[in-house]
């Protein structure tokens, strides 16, 4: 078992990791600020929402991270939550960057599949850890399929 201060710096570090991902691959103002002109599908009504998702997304990530290295300290599994990390801060940035939703889309489902895969690897380890990647899992094909309706709308 780790030591109060051992078990401190993990969660530190891990956090660390998590805001300089988040920050390293946010968008430009600008590049947002024409992500936010596009038009949305009419069905949309909880877009208000969807930040308040991430950030409860983001926190279940860190906390299955946290509990996942209490159960097994592996540093390849904590290379795949890494992983999907970027894939899903990558969502925004790279939409934004080339200013094309079909990438949005193909990387949403990238990470779906990666949150998929990395699930699986947890739930022996630890059922909490597993069961807080749900959300992210459950989200994930819900913000793929506004961004594909969102590229038939702004062609």
């Amino acid at each position: 078992m780790w030591s109060e201060e051992g078990a401190v710096a993990v969660a530190l570090v891990l956090l660390l990791v998590l805001v300089a991902v988040a920050a390293a691959l946010n968008p430009s103002r600008e590049d947002f600020a024409w992500f936010l002109r596009l038009r949305r599908p009419d069905w949309l009504s909880f877009e208000g929402l969807i930040p308040l998702i991430w950030i409860s997304i983001y926190a279940c990530f860190y906390f299955s991270a946290l509990l996942s290295w209490s159960a097994s300290p592996s540093w390849g599994l904590m290379g795949g939550y890494l992983g999907l990390l970027v894939l899903v801060q990558s969502y925004t940035w790279l939409i934004c960057r080339t200013r094309c939703l079909g990438n949005g889309t193909v990387l949403g489902f990238a990470g779906w599949v990666w949150g998929v895969a990395l699930a699986l690897l947890v739930a022996p380890l630890s059922q909490p850890a597993w069961l807080l990647l749900i959300p992210y899992l459950l989200w994930s094909p819900v913000g793929t399929y506004v961004t594909w309706q969102m590229q038939r709308l702004n062609r």
